[in-house]
């Protein structure tokens, strides 16, 4: 790998940070300050730019009218000055504090201020202030909602119109807004997203009731959603008064919808959660979003001012990103989830699929079978729109059609699949027109070549339309989305269809589709037919057999689907650029099974990246004029929907890249 590449966190657009929940002592603000500036030396230390701590975690949250007193509201000032002056050295870190603060005139509000590189950088006030059951804020503060504040509090600027912008992290940019802020109809970090934010802080005072923490959790992650930011969330610990309430120190961080990091509630020793974030991801995101966009009208999001925080780079150097990165991203790891998927899959393709049926009022289809992954789930599809239908499953005319390289493997499977659905199966032998095919335009059938594969799928194609047509029905085509990428399909032959079942469902959850059917949906002679075809190798079964056996692979030639799936995630939904791509996957595939093994080395990786590049590109012209079908995911790349691209497009700036980590 060439020094030049920037393969660090920082260098890939994603930024450490961390909520903590330092021990605490209520009222006790020396113990409280010297806990908090550990805790956050303790976040640093493990590479964090941004730390958030509790609501009025300088003071405790519950210290009632200890609140009206001087002594505690100055302790509380004279700590947070001590705390920035002792981090002064920590230039890496911008923490955000809680402590009451009184203005020039006397008010008193809730606050949370920003420290880094020795200073007080800026002080956000609560907006709304709750005063119902346990909470009675109004007693002691004033809410900043509707106030007419001071642009500055002794020299430091003050307001809920501050965002924080952090040197050195480009797009990174703090907004805060405090506890109660976020349970309001129309939460501060709103405005602050559509003015820059893209990490939001909430230092929280929230106490535990049954089931809270599930409501907020949920509001944490929805609202980091809503804003296109990631939300970091600390809440006040068990040192708190237990007086009426109990707090937990309940710490979130959620990336877009997506908890990242979460801490252990109701521990008296501090906490401290850390994740790294994807500031590139979010700014890819807000750009990807009309609605976004179509919001940032200016006005109240326009007149937030920004105060640049001096960050210096982290002088840890820890490769290793602090966050999830699936090896299958399209597949959920958690089994009773990837159960729910499946089924919802399953229901967005047939419902496609019935919708269709109904509209040309169809009676019968045509697919071609041929005991693989993908013409396997599209029968199962099928199958189940006839059902819904009422239609009669003998309507479903499934025809295998084995040729120069169909292993009995396979001819059985498709046969007994046929078979055991109910539907009516014909076998079309392609073989001896293929070879008239040969011998009309002069071609040598010893001369394995693109013609001779291409010539089988446009065979095996003309066989389901001429069907179809004499059935008065439609074909229905097999091919799956990693296939449509890589363009790994013969042009006019299974490239086509009247509908495309399998169009939004990627190769590696294709085969997690159709185990998910063979245990859930299926039993008996079907489950296990179901079964040993999720066990075949891959093949277009295109060449012919040497002494029986397969002599292609389909991954042997271009490349492992699951290092594909990746790259096809990544590069659409994210629009990643080729460096970032590779950190994640050397990540992702860092190990391999009980061995501990590598499963990819770097140079794997970037053969196949190089391909999946090349492919993607130059295989555009096939998805131009790709059949309908229905998207199921995140990604897609019908032309008509989620990916117009030019068939003539170059890649050759995402292939320098590439030729550059090879270094």
């Amino acid at each position: 790998m060439p020094e030049s590449a920037d393969l660090s966190p920082t260098g890939l657009g994603f930024i450490r940070v961390a909520a903590v929940c330092p021990e605490l002592r209520v009222g006790d603000v020396e113990f409280n300050a010297v806990a908090t500036e550990a805790a956050i030396r303790d976040a640093a230390a493990q590479g964090a730019a941004v730390v958030a701590c509790p609501e009025l975690g300088l003071t405790g949250y519950s210290a009632g009218d200890l609140f009206f007193a001087e002594l505690l509201l100055d302790a509380a000032w004279t700590a947070l000055a001590d705390l920035a002056a002792g981090l002064a050295e920590v230039a890496h870190v911008a923490a955000v504090v809680g402590l009451p603060v009184r203005a020039p005139d006397g008010r008193v509000y809730n606050c949370a201020a920003t420290v880094s590189g020795g200073q007080v950088i800026g002080i956000v006030p609560k907006q709304y202030l709750p005063n119902r059951a346990e909470f009675y804020e109004d007693r002691w503060f004033v809410r900043a909602l509707g106030a007419t504040l001071p642009a500055t509090v002794r020299g430091v600027p003050f307001g809920t119109d501050l965002i924080f912008e952090l040197a050195g992290h480009p797009g990174a940019a703090i907004g805060i807004e405090i506890c109660e802020d976020l349970w309001a109809v129309e939460p501060p970090s709103g405005r602050l997203a559509l003015a820059g934010a893209t990490i939001i802080v909430n230092p929280s005072g929230s106490p535990e009731l049954l089931g809270k923490a599930d409501y907020r959790r949920s509001l944490v992650s929805q609202q980091a959603a809503r804003c296109l930011a990631a939300y970091v969330y600390s809440g006040s610990g068990p040192g708190e008064s237990t007086m009426d309430v109990v707090f937990g120190g309940h710490g979130l961080i959620s990336e877009n919808g997506s908890i990242l990091a979460e801490s252990e509630r109701f521990s008296f020793d501090s906490q401290m959660i850390t994740a790294d974030i994807d500031v590139d991801r979010l700014l890819h995101e807000r750009h990807m979003s009309s609605s976004f966009a179509n919001a940032l009208h200016g006005g109240a999001a326009a007149s937030l001012r920004r105060i640049q925080v001096p960050l210096t780079s982290v002088p840890v150097a820890d490769p290793v990103l602090r966050r999830p990165i699936a090896r299958l991203p399209f597949v959920p790891a958690d089994q009773a989830q990837r159960g729910q998927h499946c089924e919802e899959i399953f229901a967005i393709q047939s419902t496609g699929l019935a919708k269709r049926l109904r509209h040309t009022n169809a009676k019968t289809v045509t697919i071609g079978i041929s005991g693989g992954l993908d013409s396997t789930l599209a029968l199962l599809v099928i199958a189940r729109a006839f059902d819904r239908l009422g239609l009669p499953r003998d309507g479903i005319v499934s025809i295998t059609m084995p040729g120069f390289g169909t292993t009995d493997r396979t001819y059985q499977n498709a046969l007994g699949l046929m078979k055991a659905l109910g539907t009516t199966a014909r076998e079309v032998p392609i073989s001896g027109a293929v070879r008239g095919h040969f011998a009309d335009i002069g071609h040598d059938e010893s001369d394995h070549d693109v013609v001779y594969e291409n010539a089988q799928a446009r065979e095996r194609t003309q066989i389901l339309m001429d069907v179809a047509n004499e059935l008065g029905g439609f074909v229905v085509g097999t091919g799956d989305l990693s296939e449509a990428a890589l363009g790994w399909m013969t042009f006019n032959g299974d490239h086509m269809s009247m509908y495309h079942v399998n169009a939004g469902v990627p190769k590696t959850l294709v085969r997690h589709l159709v185990s998910w059917a063979a245990d859930a949906v299926f039993d008996g002679e079907t489950a296990e037919i179901l079964r040993d075809i999720v066990a075949t190798p891959i093949t277009p079964e295109l060449l012919p057999l040497k002494d029986g056996n397969l002599q292609q692979k389909t991954e042997d030639t271009v490349g492992p689907y699951e290092l594909h799936d990746f790259f096809l995630y990544h590069v659409v939904r994210f629009g990643s650029r080729p460096a970032k791509v590779f950190a994640l996957a050397r990540q992702a595939f860092a190990t391999g099974g009980l061995s501990g093994e590598p499963s990819y080395d770097d140079a794997t990786i970037l053969k196949w990246l190089e391909v999946f590049h090349r492919r993607f590109f130059g295989q555009q012209f096939k998805r131009s004029s790709m059949p309908d079908g229905p998207k199921v995911g995140s990604v897609a790349l019908s032309p008509r929907g989620d990916w117009r691209m030019p068939s003539d497009a170059s890649p050759a700036l995402w292939l320098a890249e590439i030729a550059a980590l090879r270094g």
